[in-house]
């Protein structure tokens, strides 16, 4: 475990050395920025309705208003589109370029790789997520959102975020090509995010495995300041099985030669 830091150092260099990262975090942060705006914009034509009928101003809520589809579903679907870019790079740069042969000849354990590159994309995710504090900022100088509800909504989206970086270093582990990396990383990062859908049209056992691998369907409770432990242990399941996919494809190569 001693080389996964010196790993994870070396990525977080890389990013910040190229485009990625001053291309993907000034994204994230105009397009949250800009859902932010609009759901505060809808949060005061309410309040201002709320201010001539007394029934409509006991209901209004900037958590279900604002907080609610904000991290639910907003932020959290733009992440099917950018993380693949942090994580496509991953481990199809080092195949393109040869280096994964070398990499793979030094006194490093192809855990130590996974986990250290995994790690350097979960640091640049947690740089956007960090810069949106700004939102609850302002969220608190204009109404008083609760506490719990906003918490537990940072730590579904910071889960949803490590589960598409899993799946994305599984997609970049499979090709040497950068963009095919990023194509097979969206596709299935939407694929977890839309099949619950399909439950609507299946029943019994069909319908509550589909409802139970939707990421989406996990995401709720968190929205709604309940952290439960199946949501937890569904992420944490995902993200492991998706990284030891990957630790399985690097192993697979260092046993061909």
């Amino acid at each position: 475990m001693r080389n996964v830091c010196p790993i994870m150092k070396k990525e977080i260099r890389s990013y910040f050395n190229s485009p990625i990262a001053y291309v993907v975090i000034p994204a994230f942060l105009i397009i949250a920025g800009w859902f932010f705006y609009t759901s505060m914009a809808f949060y005061s034509v309410l309040s201002f309705q709320a201010m001539q009928n007394p029934y409509l101003r006991s209901q209004l809520n900037i958590t279900e208003v604002v907080v609610r589809p904000l991290f639910s579903g907003n932020l959290t679907v733009w992440l099917v589109i950018l993380l693949p870019a942090v994580s496509m790079r991953l481990l199809a740069e080092e195949k393109k370029s040869g280096t994964i042969e070398l990499l793979l000849t030094y006194p490093v354990t192809n855990f130590e790789i996974v986990m250290g590159k995994y790690l350097s994309s979960m640091g640049v995710f947690a740089v956007m997520a960090l810069l949106t504090v700004l939102y609850p900022l302002l969220m608190f100088w204009v109404s008083n959102p609760e506490w719990g509800p906003l918490l537990s909504s940072y730590l579904g989206l910071l889960l949803v975020g490590a589960s598409f970086l899993a799946l994305g270093l599984f997609a970049s582990s499979l090709t040497e090509n950068q963009i095919v990396a990023y194509v097979v990383g969206i596709a299935a990062c939407l694929l977890f995010w839309i099949i619950g859908w399909a439950s609507a049209f299946t029943e019994g056992f069909l319908k509550d495995l589909l409802t139970y691998v939707s990421l989406t369907q996990h995401l709720q409770n968190f929205s709604k300041g309940v952290i439960d432990t199946a949501d937890l242990a569904y992420y944490l399941i995902f993200i492991v099985f998706f990284l030891f996919c990957a630790l399985w494809v690097l192993e697979s190569r260092r046993w061909r030669g």
